[in-house]
């Protein structure tokens, strides 16, 4: 599982040209679910989303995370980030979980940074998005459940 998680000042998805869904300051989170994720991985990339000290504190370090700060996130889901572009010109996505599968853990992912505390808002699964953002920063980090994170 790979999120790509973005420090804003705002961020907002629409679809079909309506707003659906925005917060104020805090994450936006792109998550893609791959083959072979599990709900332990969904959990604990959420907790690890919560906890990630990237907001500046008063001495203007990265020592608050998105609770202390405090803030809000915003998780769209983004089967594209299981893309694999190493061979051709054609994205590869042989190693995105079939959508059943990445739905239960994108709403797993969901309920867990709920159940930490954090005001959370979403996309709509499997819809086409637009999504706006003002990157604060900019910050940018990329968590992989494959790699510990």
């Amino acid at each position: 599982m790979k999120a790509l998680l973005q420090r804003v000042s705002r961020a907002s998805v629409r679809i079909e040209g309506r707003e659906h869904s925005a917060i104020g300051a805090g994450l936006l989170v792109l998550l893609g679910v791959e083959k072979g994720d599990t709900a332990d991985d969904a959990s604990a990339l959420a907790r690890k989303t919560v906890e990630l000290r990237i907001f500046e504190d008063e001495a203007g370090k990265m020592n608050r995370s998105v609770v202390e700060a405090p803030g809000q996130i915003l998780v769209v889901s983004q089967f594209t980030l299981a893309g694999d572009c190493r061979r051709g010109r054609r994205p590869s996505f042989d190693q995105a979980a079939p959508p059943d599968v990445a739905r239960a853990l994108y709403e797993t992912f969901v309920q867990t940074i709920q159940a930490l505390g954090v005001p959370v808002s979403t996309g709509v699964f499997q819809a086409m998005m637009d999504i706006e953002l003002v990157n604060q920063g900019p910050v940018t980090f990329i968590l992989d459940s494959k790699r510990g994170e």
